[in-house]
C-alpha cells in the first residue's frame, strides 16, 4: 500500500517531464535557469509567447545545439547570457537567434541575429539629467573603449568620454575630473574591482561630485542614482518578437536595441550630503531609494 501511494504522488512528476520532453517546441530557450535575472526574463517570454517553449541549459546543449534544434524542428532560439550566446551564434542562418542578457551587442555578422542588451546608453542619463537635474551641466562617462564605443555614441557637448583599460588608470582618470558635474561609471567587471570603486566613491564624496551607477548594489553603496534594466520586461519584448517571427514577420524588419524600460534606483542620503536637490517628482518615480 505504502508502495502503491509513492508511485501515485510521484506519477505527476513524470508526467510532466515526460509532457515537456516529448512535444515539440517552436522556441527553444538557452539559458542558466539557476539565475535570478534568467528566471525572470523567462517569466517575461511566457507572459507574452503563445507557442510551445523548451528550456534547456547550456551545458545540455554544448556542442549540440544545432542537433537540438533540428529534432525539435525548432524556428526560433533564445539565448540568455554569454555562454547561451556563444552556442546560439553557430547554428545555421534559418534559425532565427535572439539574444539577452549581455551588456553589450555581440560582436557576430550572422544574419538572423536579434536582441537586447542590459546596460544603459549615455544618451538615458543625459535625458534625465536634462529632465530633472538642471544643476549638473555635464557627464564625464569613464569605461572601456568597446563600452565606449556603445553605450555613448553621442556628440552632445555636455557628455565627454574617457576611455581606460584597467583599475589604476580608471581610478586616476575620475581624479582629474574636477570640473565635471557627474560621473557616469560603465558596467566592466574588470574595470570596476572593490578597490577602485572604493576609491571612485571616497572621491565622488570629497569633491561632493555625484556617481552615477551600474546597478542597485550601486546605488546602495554610494551612487547618487542609476538605471538599470527590468529583466521581466525584456522578456516580454522578446517573447513580442519571437511570436511576431512564427507569424511570419521578417526578422530583419525588427532591430537589436538597449533596454526599453528601465528602473531607476536613487541614494537620497547622498543626494543630501552632495545638496543635489531631486524632485519630488523624480522620487516617485524611482523604483526603490536609499536610504
Amino acid at each position: 500500500m505504502v508502495l502503491v501511494r509513492r508511485v501515485f504522488l510521484l506519477t505527476p512528476v513524470f508526467v510532466i517531464l515526460f509532457a515537456c520532453l516529448s512535444y515539440p517546441a517552436d522556441v527553444l530557450i538557452v539559458a542558466d535557469t539557476s539565475l535570478k535575472p534568467v528566471m525572470e526574463t523567462v517569466s517575461g517570454i511566457e507572459k507574452t509567447l503563445r507557442a510551445p517553449v523548451k528550456i534547456l541549459s547550456p551545458s545540455r546543449v554544448r556542442n549540440t545545439l544545432n542537433a537540438v534544434v533540428a529534432d525539435e524542428e525548432a524556428r526560433v532560439v533564445v539565448a540568455l547570457g554569454k555562454e547561451a550566446v556563444g552556442e546560439s551564434l553557430r547554428l545555421p542562418p534559418s534559425v532565427l537567434v535572439i539574444y539577452d542578457l549581455l551588456l553589450v551587442p555581440p560582436a557576430t555578422s550572422r544574419p538572423n541575429t536579434i536582441g537586447f542588451y542590459m546596460a544603459t546608453p549615455a544618451s538615458d542619463y543625459l535625458s534625465l539629467v536634462a529632465n530633472h537635474l538642471h544643476d549638473i551641466d555635464q557627464i564625464s562617462v569613464v569605461g572601456s573603449r568597446e563600452l565606449i564605443g556603445v553605450l555613448a555614441r553621442n556628440d552632445s557637448p555636455r557628455l565627454a568620454t574617457h576611455s581606460v583599460r584597467d583599475p589604476f588608470e580608471l581610478v586616476s582618470t575620475i581624479k582629474q575630473l574636477n570640473g565635471t558635474g557627474a560621473i557616469l561609471l560603465l558596467p566592466d567587471v574588470h574595470l570596476l574591482s572593490s578597490a577602485a570603486m572604493e576609491q571612485a566613491y571616497l572621491f565622488s564624496f570629497r569633491k561632493r561630485i555625484p556617481i552615477f551607477g551600474f546597478s542597485e548594489k550601486s546605488v546602495k553603496d554610494g551612487a547618487l542614482l542609476a538605471l538599470v534594466v527590468d529583466p521581466f520586461q525584456d522578456g516580454r519584448l522578446i517573447g513580442e518578437y519571437a511570436r511576431k517571427a512564427l507569424n511570419g514577420v521578417d526578422p530583419s524588419r525588427l532591430a537589436s536595441s538597449p533596454p526599453r524600460k528601465l528602473d531607476l534606483f536613487l541614494n537620497l542620503d547622498t543626494a543630501r550630503k552632495m545638496g543635489i536637490r531631486i524632485p519630488d517628482e523624480l522620487v516617485r518615480r524611482a523604483r526603490r531609494t536609499y536610504p
